[in-house]
């Protein structure tokens, strides 16, 4: 098929788009299919057109990251046909729909999306550029700034906002209409920003001033109330668990309740649960420790078993 059709059936989904009314839902478009992939295909370019000619056109739908324009090995000239990547996969849909079947120096382009775009492979008579370009792509790289190169463009940024506020204060007194607007709202930014710097160092200065009168009338009789007074310094960090009646610092006058001594003698076994061995047991260990403390001995009943009235007679 060749490039006029190609171009005819890619207006001719929009088309179809526009009348169903799935032009702005897009998990009904037939855009969705390329979502995996941010690369388009460019064909019937003319064969002046370089790189940067290209980005030029295509970067107003979005970043172009890499470009792979097709070249002769032998001659270097243009095959007329390019690969460019955008940064942003939603740029692929509007560079589509609007640059599909321009004329572009006097020749009609197609514009299309590529589903799986293979990495061409590296030839050895490739020159240094190219071979970077296919490498790290087109896109710029982020600027990288040392500690030091931070703080002398901060330096330069306070000395320019404190030139502004100068020359404000110069105009402004004199004649207001000759003042730039954006002079005036660099100021009124700067002003906003004094004042709140100025509130907090207020804050901060009364603060210190409190807890300085503290540390010096900590031992004066009259301060004995003052909260100063009273400050305790916690050993550990206190959880919720030790909040009540466990830490001595938080006892609030309260008596701390102890819990009462472990029994000296045999615990006395709960007889609707205790089996008979355990029973008997008791018994005589509880008989033992009696005589051993020269207490009252106990004489125990034969076990009998349990019978109804109207059988025991």
């Amino acid at each position: 098929m060749n490039r006029v059709s190609n171009i005819r059936n890619i207006q001719t989904l929009n088309e179809k788009e526009l009348v169903s009314g799935a032009a702005g839902d897009y998990t009904k478009s037939w855009h969705r299919q390329y979502k995996d992939s941010a690369w388009i295909h460019i064909n019937g370019l003319s064969y002046d057109l370089t790189e940067g000619d290209i980005i030029a056109v295509f970067s107003q739908y979005g970043e172009v990251v890499n470009i792979n324009l097709v070249r002769d090995l032998k001659t270097g000239k243009s095959k007329g046909f390019c690969f460019l990547c955008y940064q942003d996969q939603r740029s692929t849909i509007l560079a589509v729909d609007n640059l599909n079947g321009i004329t572009l120096c006097k020749r009609i382009i197609k514009v299309d999306h590529v589903e799986n775009y293979k990495v061409p492979k590296y030839k050895e008579s490739l020159d240094s550029e190219t071979r970077k370009v296919m490498e790290k792509g087109c896109a710029p790289e982020p600027i990288k700034l040392s500690a030091k190169e931070i703080e002398r463009l901060q330096r330069e940024e306070n000395e320019r906002h404190k030139s502004v506020v100068r020359k404000c204060a110069e105009v402004l007194p004199f004649d207001l209409d000759s003042v730039d607007p954006d002079l005036l709202k660099t100021m009124k930014k700067i002003k906003k920003r004094e004042k709140k710097e100025a509130k907090r160092e207020e804050k901060l200065r009364k603060l210190e001033k409190r807890l300085a009168d503290a540390e010096v009338n900590k031992g004066d009789p009259d301060m004995v109330d003052h909260w100063s007074s009273k400050r305790v310094k916690l050993d550990k960090i206190v959880g919720e668990k030790d909040l009540y009646n466990s830490n001595p610092n938080f006892m609030f006058n309260k008596e701390k309740k102890l819990a009462p001594p472990p029994p000296t003698h045999n615990v006395r076994p709960d007889f609707e649960k205790a089996d008979w061995r355990d029973v008997e047991l008791f018994k005589i260990v509880r008989e033992q420790d009696k005589m051993v403390h020269g207490e009252k001995t106990h004489k125990w009943k034969e076990s009998e078993a349990f019978i109804p009235k109207r059988l025991a007679k």
